[in-house]
């Protein structure tokens, strides 16, 4: 469909002349033209009524009479050039005498553009009037044309403007993805790493002539291994929750010196800062934070000023005090950081160059963690790098709170107890195989069940102390488990423990509105396993929620 385009309107004529006969006169000759020539006439009876009709119009022209009382011609072309929008309007005086130079000049100071001597010449006015039309249509022409032209400018500005962030937005998901396809590859080789190292272990137990001491080796690998998929798993557990903002922090009054001071004593045990010159400096200061996540936060600097440390490197921990906050710096002379990376060393995903030995490891999300829970904390995080090869500086900052001075604390008794009979309901079968012989190995009497019907059924029968439950269970999961054994006189005070993948705070609200007393994030070493039994069964614990990190 066509859209119509609206006719611009026809160039106005203004004829101003105080005598009644002159004006119908000349009006009369224009409109004999004002079809041809395609204008329109408009009178005027004086000078106000003139610069009343100048407000409203615009003109082509001007015919004014010199002569007229009150406001004459010349007073008239004055006011109606002083207005911006009619300045340009050109005026043709009329006269009834033969001007003189003066007169002439005066009229070309007011803004005169031409005389006309009456009796007007109907040809010379013709002619006049049609070049000044002419003139006028080809400006409003040309004004037109100047308005597309710079609507036009105006759309390719905008459409450049909106190509150019396209690009740039391309540009960046074709990097994100970049990057999470390296991610993708990073995580298979770190998951297979374990994975094979676990399988050759595995398969040497299982072999005739294998010796004790290698069975014991192997056993240690599998454990060891085992446990770095666990880490593995938590990162990226983690790094979800950070980034969906479900993170719980268990906000307390902490002393980080102390916290941080713990930390670099288990890496110096462990060994794993014994190939560096390390230099610390821990001044007391306290804040309200979750331990687990603020060891977090100190655990994945120091690895990384580790892993990009060269063995005889040095690292400076410096813990200080400035203003109402807590500053943590840590320092190395490791391959530093290149200035195109720098901006982005906390995105997800983003790790320097790595090669494919992997020599370094790691999934490149650690420092992504870093600020999340910073940020959660309501504090910050810098880096700062001189370039590759002169080291890297990372900065935190944690608002600081008072110091809690703590009570003593009753020693927990710690006289042997009789054992309490467990019921662990586990639907994978190879899981509950192994957990329930691990019980037995450490002196605990065991019933287990493949599905939620068949556990209640044994509990009923074999009324345990303690019931270890998986939440994804066959016909009726852990939640209906727990709220079943709680509505039932004969089970309601057995002691539960949920088993499950999902460690969410929603995950936990959920298994303790069940009924369950402790929840327990899987892989659960028996180590926590062991502790999470013994503090519900030595005296009345209250509900509370378990973080079973290795």
């Amino acid at each position: 469909m066509w859209l119509s385009v609206p006719k611009p309107d026809k160039p106005k004529i203004l004829v101003v002349n105080d005598d009644a006969n002159s004006l119908f006169a000349l009006t009369s000759l224009l409109d004999q033209w004002a079809e041809q020539e395609s204008y329109e006439v408009i009178a005027a009876r004086s000078g106000e009524e003139a610069l009343r009709q100048v407000l409203m119009h615009d003109f082509a022209v001007i015919l004014l009479d010199v002569n007229m009382p009150g406001m004459d011609g010349f007073e008239t072309a004055e006011a109606i050039h002083q207005r911006e929008r009619s300045a340009n309007v050109p005026i043709i005086f009329i006269t009834a005498f033969v001007a003189d130079e003066l007169d002439r000049l005066k009229a070309y100071q007011k803004g005169a553009a031409d005389f006309l001597f009456t009796p007007v010449i109907p040809q010379i006015l013709h002619a006049k009037i049609t070049v000044f039309v002419a003139l006028a249509m080809k400006n409003e022409e040309l004004k037109r044309q100047a308005r597309q032209l710079s609507q036009r400018t105006t759309d390719l500005v905008s459409s450049n403007k909106r190509l150019l962030q396209e690009i740039e937005e391309r540009k960046v998901a074709e990097r994100q993805n970049h990057a999470k396809d390296e991610f993708l590859a990073m995580l298979g080789h770190e998951l297979r790493n374990p994975l094979s190292a676990i399988s050759s272990a595995a398969s040497l137990l299982g072999l005739p002539a294998v010796t004790p001491d290698a069975a014991v080796r192997a056993k240690k690998i599998i454990q060891r291994q085992s446990q770095h998929l666990g880490r593995i798993v938590d990162d990226l557990l983690d790094l979800s929750r950070a980034m969906s903002g479900k993170i719980l922090l268990n906000r307390a009054p902490v002393d980080v010196a102390a916290l941080f001071g713990n930390c670099l004593e288990t890496y110096r045990s462990t060994g794993r800062t014994a190939d560096y010159d390390l230099h610390v400096q821990l001044d007391s200061g306290w804040v309200d934070g979750d331990v687990t996540r603020l060891e977090q936060i100190f655990s994945n600097l120091l690895d990384n000023a580790l892993k990009y440390t060269p063995p005889g490197g040095v690292i400076d921990v410096m813990l200080e005090l400035e203003d109402d906050e807590v500053v943590l710096t840590v320092h190395d002379t490791g391959v530093g950081i290149a200035p195109e990376l720098l901006p982005h060393v906390f995105d997800v995903f983003v790790q320097g160059t790595s090669t494919l030995d992997r020599a370094q490891g790691g999934l490149g999300i650690g420092l992504s963690l870093v600020r999340r829970l910073a940020e959660l904390h309501g504090g910050s995080v810098e880096a700062d790098s001189a370039g590759p090869g002169e080291g890297s500086t990372f900065l935190i900052r944690l608002p600081r709170t008072e110091r809690i001075t703590e009570s003593n604390q009753p020693m927990m008794n710690t006289i042997e107890q009789s054992k309490p009979n467990v019921l662990l309901i586990e639907d994978n079968d190879d899981g509950r195989e192994m957990m329930a012989m691990m019980l037995s190995c450490y002196g605990y009497e065991v019933r287990h069940a493949a599905d939620g019907l068949q556990g209640l059924a044994v509990a009923q029968e074999y009324h345990p102390g303690v019931a270890l439950v998986d939440i994804g269970l066959p016909g009726i999961d852990g939640y209906e488990v727990a709220r079943r054994l709680r509505a039932d006189p004969d089970t309601q005070n057995i002691r539960l423990i949920a088993l499950t993948g999902y460690g969410l705070a929603e995950d936990q609200r959920r298994v303790l509105e069940a009924g369950f007393d402790m929840h327990l994030v899987k892989p659960v070493d028996i180590d926590s396993l062991m502790k999470a039994i013994a503090s519900l069964t030595q005296g009345a614990a209250e509900p509370a929620v378990a973080t079973a990190k290795p």
